[in-house]
Parts: structure tokens; C-alpha cells; sequence
């Protein structure tokens, strides 16, 4: 039912959490599940600072994609990987639909009442707009 798992990850423990579902689906299916981590460029200030906050970020996004990578490769499941730039949840969904993913599986924050409005969050655009299904695993304790 599910070829290609979608994993994206920020390198959080709400996307660790995220990880452990994905890996039993991937099990279960045989599935290849694609991890993408996306620098949020978004936020990014002036051009002087830029440089050096988008070389950092991206250093951190590799980190958290190898590390990824490697715990995925020790379960057995096939994987690929890739890193982004741009506004996450439009990464994202572009990604999701360019590969042709069968499912989505990522964390949530738990964020709720102002934080919520004001910001939004990446997980809700990602299941607002998706054409494939999406899986959101909440980290536990959040409540």
C-alpha cells in the first residue's frame, strides 16, 4: 500500500518520536522512506548575517539528515535523503508530490492557543494542503 514514506525532519524529539512510526510503516510495507530536512529561509535578516546563518543551518540540516540517515540504514529500511531550502511546509509538499510519496509521516509541536494562531505550524499547512495522507505524531507527554 505504501512504496515511499516521506519523512521530514527538523532533527527534533517530535520528529524523532515521527521517526519510529515511520520505520514500523516502512517495515511493514516495504517501504523506501524519503527524508528531507529544509533550512527555513524565511526568517533570514540582512545579507551580511545571511551568509553565515545559511552556512550554519545547512551544516545543522546534514548533521540531522547523516544522522537520520544512519538510524534508518540500521533498521533495514531503504532511504533516501535530501536538504532544502525554503519555506518548510512549501518544500515539503513540492517534494511530496515531485517524488510521488504514498504517505507523510511527521511530528507535531502540540503547539495551541496564541502560538498556534499567530505562527501556524508546519505540520498543519503540510495536512491542509497534501495530496497524499499524513501521519502527525505527537511527542509524548504533550497534551
Amino acid at each position: 500500500m505504501y512504496d515511499d514514506i516521506l519523512f521530514p525532519t527538523d532533527g527534533s524529539d517530535g520528529a524523532d518520536e515521527a521517526l519510529a512510526h515511520a520505520l514500523e510503516l516502512a517495515a511493514t510495507h516495504d517501504a523506501t522512506i524519503h527524508v528531507l530536512s529544509v533550512v527555513d529561509s524565511t526568517y533570514l535578516g540582512s545579507a551580511a548575517a545571511e551568509a553565515t546563518t545559511i552556512e550554519s543551518l545547512q551544516q545543522q540540516t546534514e548533521q540531522v539528515i547523516d544522522e537520520t540517515v544512519d538510524d534508518i540504514a540500521a533498521h533495514g529500511a531503504a532511504v533516501v535523503a535530501e536538504h532544502r531550502m525554503g519555506d518548510p511546509y512549501e518544500e515539503i509538499i513540492d517534494y511530496a508530490e515531485t517524488a510521488g510519496v504514498d504517505m507523510i509521516v511527521m511530528g507535531t509541536h502540540g503547539r495551541s492557543g496564541l502560538d498556534r494562531f499567530l505562527l501556524g505550524s508546519v505540520t498543519e499547512k503540510v495536512v491542509r494542503t497534501a495530496d497524499a495522507p499524513v501521519l502527525t505524531v505527537r511527542l509524548s507527554g504533550d497534551t
